[in-house]
This record gives structure tokens, sequence and C-alpha cells, in this order.
């Protein structure tokens, strides 16, 4: 048996400086130690393209259920968290098959591709209505904008009312407040009673869902998980799962693309004015800024049985994290892989919607959202610049890669 090497000092991991930057510590595990240990934690990075497909193509040894995650321990020293195991908690993009399957249909005929396209009328005039005092003040704080949108996109999906919006936008972070690896006892159990308080909202909701008889073509997601509830294909705690992961797939991690995509126009003045001049670029711009900054830096995955990964042996409650921050810049896949050009030939050639049987359902919706934001803004102004004395602020999360502030000044078109 050999295990895999440690990586580098375990507590590199939470480092501020690879929190802010994560590239440059990725850069150095994905070339030195593309399957690594971290310390005695059981946890395991994989950092290569052709690391992370081999294990996406081995269910049988590696389960997507999120048993746990690592956090930084009293001492610096990342250590591992188990989570009990509840009904309800593997749905979707945590759920392996057969339940995988079950669920993704379910949901699948609120992404088709004309039910998104229908969407953009709706999300351009939110958008536009977001962005009017911030444009009228010539900038701002941008990241209440990046939030808003996406929270009012979940919302409309899950077919709740728009008066939470508000709501819907705290509830969005917290998936990524609790994988952030940093969370205290004492926030942890302020997440969780609101993640309690967040399924009793959705339970009354998909209780009200149940007592319709909706057309699949026209149906919310709630309709169409209670309609499954109803059919005994998945349980009202599975259905509210599902619910409670659409907010945090589906607000925070489109937050986190906006944000990014709002950094580099204001970084970038020569890009964004490329931008103006040829607005059939910004789909391809989109794409190499969620490449290059994938909201979601990995996901976890389970070890079932003891195994062989890349000649070294794994045992059934080891985990992998699957660094698609890493792989994205790998340079056996990408030229230039730290560079943004909107001249790749396969543009979506990326992990940051995940990759295989979970792809992210909602990928079409996410890229529409970030489409139309930057257009709007590039539309309506003339110049974009961070202010100076006010960096970007990421949050402190090996997790997410998320801005948490974001002061931006614009001049607006006459």
């Amino acid at each position: 048996m050999r295990a895999p090497p440690c990586s580098s000092d375990p507590k590199k991991l939470f480092d501020a400086s690879v929190l802010d930057d994560p590239h440059p510590f990725l850069s150095v595990v994905r070339r030195e130690h593309p399957l690594s240990r971290v310390g005695d934690t059981g946890v395991h990075l994989v950092a290569t393209w052709d690391g992370i497909l081999e294990v996406l193509g081995r269910e049988e040894d590696f389960s997507a259920n999120l048993t746990g995650m690592l956090i930084r321990g009293a001492d610096g020293v990342p250590i591992p968290f188990d989570f009990p195991s509840l009904d309800g908690t593997q749905v979707i993009a945590t759920a392996d098959e057969p339940h995988h399957t079950v669920h993704r249909r379910l949901v699948s005929p609120r992404f088709e591709t004309d039910r998104v396209v229908d969407f953009e009328p709706m999300i351009r005039e939110w958008t536009r209505e977001a962005l009017a005092p911030f444009l009228l003040d010539e900038g701002g704080e941008f990241v209440p904008i990046a939030e808003r949108i996406p929270a009012q996109v979940v919302g409309s999906l899950l077919g709740l009312p728009d008066g939470d919006a508000e709501r819907h936008r705290a509830w969005a972070m917290m998936g990524g407040d609790m994988l952030a690896g940093e969370v205290g006892p004492t926030r942890m159990q302020a997440l969780a009673l609101e993640g309690q308080k967040m399924g009793h909202y959705l339970k009354r909701h998909l209780e009200a869902a149940s007592k319709a008889a909706p057309d699949p073509s026209r149906a919310s997601l709630l309709e169409l998980l209670a309609e499954g509830v109803r059919a005994g294909e998945i349980t009202l705690s599975q259905a509210t799962g599902i619910g409670m992961v659409m907010f945090g797939a589906g607000g925070e991690s489109t937050s986190a693309l906006i944000g990014s995509a709002m950094r580099v126009l204001a970084e970038e003045p020569e890009l964004a004015e490329q931008l103006r001049q040829d607005p059939l670029q910004i789909a391809r711009f989109v794409e190499e800024v969620v490449r290059l900054e994938p909201p979601f830096k990995f996901h976890y995955r389970a070890v079932r049985r003891e195994c062989e990964l890349q000649g070294y042996t794994l045992g059934p409650g080891d985990r992998l994290m699957l660094l698609w921050a890493a792989a994205n810049r790998d340079p056996a896949v990408f030229e230039e892989p730290d560079a943004l050009r909107l001249d790749r030939k396969h543009p979506k050639h990326h992990m940051s919607f995940g990759r295989g049987a979970h792809f992210c359902v909602g990928a079409p919706l996410a890229r529409l959202e970030a489409r139309v934001m930057v257009e709007e803004v590039l539309r309506e102004t003339r110049q974009l610049s961070l202010v100076p004395g006010h960096p970007p602020v990421y949050a402190q999360s090996i997790f997410t890669r998320r801005l948490e502030s974001l002061v931006v000044s614009t001049r607006k078109i006459a």
C-alpha cells in the first residue's frame, strides 16, 4: 500500500494569501503533486484535468455524497468535520445513482433551452433596475447588485414570492459559508438555525404547490418537485433539500461569476472597450471568466472502498477535493492557461460547471445572467475602474471564489 504524498504544509490551504489568490498555490500543487494528501485529515487534493476525469468516471469507487468537509483547527492545521447522515441531504449534486438521475429529471424541464431563453427579458429588466441607482451615482459597491439578480432568478424559478427576494439573497450565500472551512461553532450554529428556517419556508411552499395540478411546460420548480413527491419518486425531505441546493447552486455561484466578470472589466479597460465595440464576444468573455475564476473552487468526493488512484492507495472514509480551479489552468489542456483569451477554439471546455453526469443543470441560466449583466453595464458606461484605496475583497473561503466587496467607479454615456 502506498499513500499519496503530502503536498506541502497543510496550513497553506487556509493561508490568507492563498484565500485571496489561490492560483499560485494551485499551480504548485498541480505541477508537483497531482494527487496529494492534506496532512492526516484523510482528505486528498486532485489537481489535474485527467485526474479529475478519472475520478468522475468511477462512481463505484468515489461517491458524490457530501459526508464532511475540511475546516481550520484551533492551531491552524486543517481537520476533518463529519456531517451526520440525514434524509434529504444527499440530493441532486451530492446524490449518487439511481437517485441523481431521478432528481435531475424532475428539475430539468425548468432548465430546457426554450425556458431559459424566456427568462432573458425579465432578467434584463431586473438588471436595468438594479443598475440604475449605481450608474446614477457613478459607481459604488457592486456586490449587492451581483447578489440581487441571481436571488431574484432563483426565487422565480422555484415559484416563491417576489417580496421575499432579500431573504432569498441571504439564503443563497449560506451554503458557501458553511463549506468555507473558516466558520466557528457560534457561526455554524447560526447557519444551522437559519437553514432550519429555510427548510420550513420551502416545505410550506411545497405543500401549497402540491395542491396544484401544474402544466409541466409552465410549472415552477417547487410544483415539479411536489409532483415528484405525489408520485412517490422523492420524499418531502428530498424535495426540500433540492430546493435548498438551488439557492446556493443558482444564487451564490452566479453572483460570484458576475462579480468576477465586473472586476475584470474594471481592471482591464481596453478589454472592456473591445467588448463594447463587439458585443458578440461577451459570451466568450463570460466563459473565460468562469474558467479562470470558478465560483466553486472544488467539490468533494467520498471514497467508498479501498482502491487505487494514480498508483496510490485510498481507503473508505477518505475524501477527495476535485480542484476545478486547478484543472481549469492545466497547461496540458490549455494554451496560455492563465490568460483570458477570447479566441479559444472550444470556449466552454472547462470544469467550472462540473463535468459528466453531474454537470450543472443551471449552467445555461448562469451564463445568461452573467452575459446580460455585462451587456447592460457596457452599454450604459464609457469607463469603468476600481476605486483607489478600495481593493477587491474576496470571501475567506477555501470553497468559494466570491467577492465580498468590489467598489467600482463608472462614467455613464452622456
